[in-house]
């Protein structure tokens, strides 16, 4: 947004200045839905590894209809493994008992996860070539 009419439209310029942008991250998705905001002061850089691993992490949510555990694909609980939502009815929490592996009935979590979505958030994570605005 070179000319700053993206930024003019949807407010992010700063009240004091008319060219120091908010410095927020809009994670959106191909519906056009906003899936994440984070803003950062000023004199905060943004990882650009770590929001591309937001990106993946939400792509996956999507496909799979399951929850991204805290530093997805490294969670101290779960590993690469994600959570399944929470049961609506006493019958679908016995269900989710059976069908995945749970702590308890309330906090259950799915294996199934492709090992190339892993890989990828892992690489993301990883990467020697930290990127960083």
């Amino acid at each position: 947004d070179p000319a700053g009419k993206v930024s003019q439209v949807l407010g992010l310029l700063h009240a004091q200045s008319g060219t120091k942008t908010v410095r927020a991250v809009f994670i959106v998705d191909s519906n056009g839905v906003i899936r994440a905001i984070l803003y950062y002061p000023l004199e905060l850089g943004r990882n650009i590894n770590e929001l591309l691993r937001m990106v993946k992490a939400l792509q996956v949510s999507s496909k799979l209809g399951r929850a991204m555990p805290a530093n997805w694909p490294e969670s101290e609980i779960v590993g690469k493994n994600v959570i399944v939502p929470p049961a609506a009815t006493v019958q679908e929490a016995e269900e989710r008992l059976k069908k995945f592996k749970c702590f308890d009935w309330w906090f259950c979590y799915d294996e199934n996860v492709e090992e190339s979505d892993v890989r990828e958030a892992r690489e993301l994570l990883t990467s020697k070539k930290t990127l960083s605005l």
